[in-house]
């Protein structure tokens, strides 16, 4: 495994926790706007969902998808 991929994937765990914490602040500094696969972005709204945080949901929503 590379070092960017290391870092992609402690990046989207890190963001993974911060959906189900609620913590906005943190989901907003870790998305900058980074385009992520469908996959990605689905499971993380679904998360968002549960936690019925709004303001995530529609972070997420706003989010781009990777072509």
């Amino acid at each position: 495994m590379t070092e960017q991929n290391r870092q992609g994937m402690a990046n989207y765990m890190a963001l993974k926790t911060a959906v189900i914490n609620g913590e906005e602040a943190l989901v907003e500094k870790l998305l900058a706007n980074r385009p992520m696969l469908d996959i990605e972005k689905s499971y993380l709204l679904d998360l968002a969902h549960l936690g019925n945080n709004r303001r995530i949901i529609t972070l997420l929503k706003d989010l781009p998808v990777k072509e």
